[in-house]
């Protein structure tokens, strides 16, 4: 009695702690089974009680036991101590039945105990202290250092899911966190803002307390760890190198290196990216940050090139903003001097005194400016013909300016000479040529062959460009030289520029030309008066007298001209509903010749307006609507009265603004509205309104309202937005026909408006969603019984009318008859 309490009480103790068995039984007969138990529970628990048949009377356990799994000869199998999944995760066990001899009789059958993890280790990091360093402005999000911790826990459970947090930051600037770890993998990088505003010189060392928890850190029972993190900031060395010096036409194997750029961290692709688009691009980089240059350069073609350096990770990203790199070109002294042209070309007067600048002789250098190699001498190495004495002129040897040297000059010793002039920039020399022609001085002035031209008649609508006049002077001084040209000016009779004076260069005639419109109203008579001079300077002592004046007067004629506005558009605004007769404008024009004007209107389709003849005031004759035409343009005509009535035109732009004077409408033709009869649940339907009135003139939103109240049992509006509403039916007891549903919509303008819409809603029978009405008696259509009927009538009506004809036709004819008998022409012939 007491064994079997016993194991009564272990069977219960075996459902109520351990659950253990398979298909919810907890004996059975020996056969291979596999048990799961969570370890660091209890010992003594019982896991199954084995079953063998007879002879068997006891059994043997076996196997990975450690001396904790037992059977008792009745077939309970239990554990003596607290398992350990760290220890073992699986023990492999072998059970047989034994008769009374201690054979086997039945089995061994596999027996496997699965234990079943619990969260009994705490994660523990690898190193109590870790440390690591940072460039400042590195990529945010990009690991640079880890820390790692381990759980002995089951990994394919919560238990050994570890999640990493920084708790602390030290220092902590602005409550702003530069540095962040991913938890799951212990990866620290930089934030944003880290990546913004960590810097050595303010803070180079910055130390973290990172912990670690089990379960994934979301449970309140997770084991953790914590480890310190001491990070170092070094200086960002991705920094724009300073400006690289190449000097040109190098004879050095190329490529060379001129220069280095490096990312902050191993691993970067770097590449260059042109600035301005070249032909070809002289540079090249190579995954170390080395820049080359790739071929000799020529300070002549270019002398800088400015270009870019970026740095990429491995899928193409930049890791930051590219780095400027700038090439000066250095220049070497290969440029020779070259001459300002084939011959250059000097003037000097004869007598001109010793030392008189006669000009400045410029040659040039493609060499780079103000250095030693573009600094150029210049010597006078030959002079041709060397008369009367050789060296009869100098140059300043770094300005190359030209002087008299010895002595004046006479133009009948040599009206020319010819000198070769050697330039040199101290490797190079060039020989360069220059002519220097002796002229005639200018001791004698241009004298007019008349003094007065008398007097020219033009309209005052004479061409502009047209010739109107040819005057002539001479001069006595060398021919086309600067000192027997002759340049005209009008010096006095035009002061508004209308008239211009060209020189025939070969007859030094010159042509009087209109260059401005003449105008009788203004200038109807003017004196010109005109000076000829010379473009050389007179020499001392000579001066122009009246023989290089002449004059002659200009008579213009009155030519009757159009009116001219003042205006070529004339603008005015007003309210759309000014009353009939308001002004709304006024127009100027003024007759060149003071005639008195009529205005007129042209193009008034609609007829709003009147303008005074007189006055040119403009007034409404008609209501107008700015939603019919919100700019209205009219042309205004000037007539002269008198004369020959010429006319001008204007136009009048005439901007109407708005007032709230229309009423909402609905936006569009609601055709087909219906519900399926009978309506199961209340229904709605959707519909907009709007307004002629510019937005400005209504309220920011239209509101709904039923037209009537006894509508209010039936239907519901609701306001949707500004310009839509919702009418809904609030019950679904309707008839299968056609409401009128009246809408009152405001505008809620200033003043408001409300304008009443009716919105057709049909109940119809529906199929496949759409409405039908099926075919029958309509008001106004005839049925087929009453269609038979009308036609019969019809036809007995026909049948009567014949009868009737028929009738008159025979009472007509026998009439005819006794007339015929009664009359005197049918009597017969005696004879």
């Amino acid at each position: 009695m007491t064994g079997a309490c016993l194991r009564s009480l272990c069977l219960l103790m075996l459902c109520l702690t351990t659950g253990y068995g398979q298909d919810g039984k907890f004996s059975g007969p020996l056969k291979p089974m596999t048990f799961s138990i969570f370890e660091g529970q209890e010992p003594s628990q019982i896991i199954f009680q084995f079953k063998a048949n007879p002879p068997a009377v006891t059994f043997e356990l076996t196997g990975e036991t450690d001396d904790i799994f037992k059977i008792q000869p009745d077939g309970l199998l239990y554990y003596t101590r607290a398992l350990d999944r760290e220890t073992r995760a699986t023990h492999h066990l072998q059970l047989a039945a034994l008769n009374a001899q201690g054979a086997i009789v039945e089995g061994p059958v596999p027996i496997i105990i699965e234990v079943k993890d619990i969260n009994d280790n705490r994660p523990t990091f690898l190193q109590e202290k870790y440390e690591g360093s940072v460039r400042q402005n590195s990529r945010p999000g990009k690991p640079f250092m880890y820390v790692n911790a381990t759980d002995l826990d089951d990994p394919s459970t919560p238990n050994a899911q570890l999640f990493y947090q920084i708790v602390i930051q030290l220092p902590k600037i602005n409550n702003i966190m530069y540095f962040q770890i991913n938890n799951q993998t212990g990866a620290i990088s930089l934030t944003l803002e880290g990546s913004r505003e960590l810097d050595p010189v303010k803070n180079s060392n910055y130390n973290l307390v990172v912990s670690v928890k089990d379960m994934g850190g979301q449970n309140e029972n997770s084991l953790s760890d914590t480890a310190s993190v001491d990070i170092t900031v070094k200086e960002n060395i991705w920094k724009a190198p300073d400006v690289v010096e190449v000097v040109e036409n190098s004879t050095d194997p190329h490529p060379i290196k001129i220069t280095q750029v490096q990312w902050n961290e191993p691993g970067a692709h770097y590449s260059l990216a042109q600035k301005e688009k070249l032909e070809t691009f002289p540079f090249s980089i190579d995954q170390e940050g080395n820049i080359y240059v790739t071929q000799p350069l020529d300070r002549e073609e270019k002398d800088s090139y400015v270009f870019y350096a970026a740095a990429k990770d491995e899928y193409g990203k930049l890791l930051s903003y590219p780095l400027q790199v700038h090439v000066r070109v250095i220049d070497i002294n290969d440029n020779p001097p070259t001459c300002p042209s084939p011959v250059t070309v000097f003037e000097v007067q004869e007598n001109e005194i010793l030392g008189s600048s006669i000009g400045i002789f410029t040659a040039h250098d493609l060499d780079e400016a103000n250095t030693a190699n573009s600094i150029l001498r210049y010597k006078i190495v030959e002079q041709t013909p060397k008369v009367p004495i050789d060296g009869l002129f100098m140059i300043e040897e770094y300005e190359g300016k030209f002087q008299l040297a010895k002595q004046s000059l006479k133009k009948q010793d040599s009206p020319q000479y010819n000198l070769t002039v050697e330039v040199s920039n101290g490797d190079f020399k060039t020989l360069c040529s220059v002519e220097i022609n002796v002229i005639d001085i200018n001791d004698q002035i241009p004298v007019f062959e008349k003094s007065d031209y008398g007097v020219l008649t033009f309209p005052e609508d004479a061409a502009v460009g047209s010739v109107i006049l040819t005057i002539q002077a001479t001069d006595a001084d060398e021919p086309f030289t600067g000192s027997s040209r002759i340049l005209y000016r009008v010096i006095q009779g035009d002061s508004k520029g209308r008239l211009g004076i060209d020189t025939d260069p070969q007859t030094n005639a010159g042509y009087v030309t209109i260059k401005k419109p003449l105008d009788f109203e203004t200038a109807a008579i003017s004196t010109i008066v005109v000076q000829a001079e010379n473009p050389e300077p007179l020499v001392s002592g000579v001066v122009y007298n009246t023989s290089s004046f002449t004059s002659f007067k200009l008579i213009v004629t009155d030519v009757n001209e159009a009116p001219v506005f003042s205006q070529n558009v004339f603008q005015e605004k007003v309210m759309e509903d000014v009353a009939v007769g308001t002004k709304v404008g006024n127009v100027t024009a003024k007759d060149p010749e003071g005639l008195d004007l009529r205005y007129s209107l042209r193009g008034d389709t609609r007829g709003w307006l009147k303008i005074d003849a007189v006055t040119g005031e403009i007034f409404s004759v008609a209501p107008l609507d700015r939603e019919t035409e919100n700019v209205y343009r009219v042309q205004v005509v000037a007539t002269e009265l008198g004369g020959s009535s010429l006319s001008s035109m204007s136009h009048f732009h005439l901007t109407l603004t708005d007032v709230n004077d229309n009423p909402p409408r609905l936006a569009r033709e609601y055709t087909g509205l219906f519900f399926c009869h009978p309506i199961s649940a209340p229904g709605s339907l959707i519909f907009e309104a709007t307004d002629d009135d510019q937005q400005s003139f209504r309220g920011p939103q239209f509101t709904f309202a039923l037209g009537s109240e006894s509508l209010k049992r039936d239907w519901e509006v609701s306001r949707i937005n500004g310009t839509s509403a919702r009418l809904s039916t609030k019950h679904t007891n309707f008839e299968e026909k056609v409401y009128e549903i009246p809408i009152r919509i405001n505008d809620g303008g200033r003043p408001p408006l409300e304008g009443t819409v009716s919105l057709s809603v049909t109940f119809c029978k529906c199929v496949e969603g759409s409405c039908f009405r099926q075919a029958g008696h309509q008001p106004g259509i005839p049925t087929v019984g009453m269609a038979v009927g009308i036609l019969l009538t019809t036809f007995l009506v026909i049948g009567i009318i014949l009868a009737v004809v028929f009738i008159r036709m025979r009472n007509d004819k026998g009439k005819d008859n006794v007339e015929n008998a009664q009359s005197p022409e049918a009597t017969p012939l005696r004879r």
